[in-house]
């Protein structure tokens, strides 16, 4: 009977999914994100917190994507488990806090129940650092279902405790020379007709929606999949930023890098283009070894882009095809968009704090 349902209905469910599915649209992003950080900065607590940190004295951790699955052929996190295992412990170790920035666990494809069954050593290592008050968790699209105290209370709870609370947003908030610097942090599929509109929407979403495409097995591909629509989807957040004074934006959702406003596959495309120039066999054979190795991500890329004001960061995901993690760390002072590969920890890009913040304009179109 299953069969015969799946058989009669996939492809209705496929087609109408396509149809409320939002491409990119600059609008609708725009909207979303201006009232989610309106609501954050007017205290609405139900919807993410607030917290002032001093540079030198801050040490997070920024996680997103790693869409946690059954541990089958079908899971994208399986392969990179065993290597965000490691970087969690080391994370831990050094006294950092984690922030998970949604997709955390992918219950698109799976049931809550699978998924908490088949990854419940990575959800207890994540569950340390929220024993240290060092945790902060964001829901994504995939993982929208956390946002309702039912599921998160049934599934959760158990593993995180009393503490674990589940937020759509936060903000980091640094001081610099007489001035507060705002960091936006959220999943970034905020403009998704899908998991992004009223009430009634997200409920139907997480409760009907999701269940559906389960029995029915369908894997609905997301924003990542198609790269022409990850570029603009991080133009659009980029753009963003530039409306208001002294703010910056990270997100994940997209799966691609991105640090300073540029992604990384174009950092290294114009580092080649100066090692050419310059003559440096050594540094061509090792950035073109790096871009190949990118290759699978990132095919389908057609054009190089450069966004001038280092306003936006993306930090890619823990569930690269050959078991790669990226983030973005925020410590020391510095900001950093680091790899971990097969166990080792790679700083791919970094910047001091200060040195972003001298860059950004005095006036933005909104305060």
């Amino acid at each position: 009977m299953k069969k015969l349902l799946q058989k009669i209905f996939r492809k209705p469910v496929i087609w109408l999914a396509d149809k409320l599915s939002s491409h990119p649209e600059e609008a609708a992003i725009f909207s979303s994100l201006t009232q989610l950080r309106k609501d954050l900065l007017g205290g609405k607590t139900n919807r993410g917190v607030i917290f002032s940190c001093l540079p030198e004295n801050t040490r997070f951790i920024i996680f997103s994507d790693q869409h946690k699955g059954a541990r089958d052929a079908a899971d994208d996190f399986l392969r990179a488990a065993d290597n965000y295992m490691t970087a969690l412990g080391w994370y831990y170790g050094n006294g950092y806090t984690l922030i998970n920035l949604g997709d955390c666990e992918e219950l698109w494809e799976n049931t809550p129940a699978t998924v908490i069954e088949k990854n419940r050593l990575a959800l207890l290592e994540e569950a340390k650092f929220l024993q240290q008050d060092r945790y902060h968790r964001i829901f994504g699209n995939h993982d929208l279902e956390w946002n309702y105290a039912v599921p998160r209370q049934q599934f959760l709870r158990p593993l995180f405790g009393k503490k674990l609370k589940v937020y759509e947003g936060l903000i980091l908030q640094v001081p610099y020379n007489s001035h507060t610097y705002s960091f936006l942090l959220t999943h970034g599929h905020q403009g998704d007709k899908r998991s992004d509109g009223n009430a009634f929407s997200k409920w139907f979403v997480a409760a009907i929606w999701t269940p559906v495409q389960r029995f029915l097995d369908i894997s609905v591909n997301t924003i990542s999949d198609s790269f022409d629509l990850v570029d603009r989807h991080n133009i659009i957040m980029y753009k963003w930023t530039l409306q208001f004074k002294n703010t910056f934006l990270i997100s994940g959702h997209t799966h691609k890098p991105v640090f300073a406003s540029l992604d990384h596959i174009d950092r290294l495309t114009k580092q080649l283009e100066k090692a050419k120039q310059a003559g440096n066999t050594m540094l061509i054979n090792n950035l073109e070894a790096a871009l190949e190795k990118r290759r699978a991500e990132y095919a389908g890329k057609k054009f190089v882009k450069t966004m001038a004001q280092p306003s936006y960061f993306n930090t890619g995901c823990c569930c690269f095809n050959d078991g790669d993690i990226t983030g973005i760390e925020i410590a020391e002072g510095f900001i950093r968009l680091i790899k971990w590969e097969e166990g080792q920890r790679k700083v791919l890009e970094e910047s001091p704090l200060y040195y972003l913040f001298d860059q950004l304009p005095a006036e933005n179109l909104n305060q």
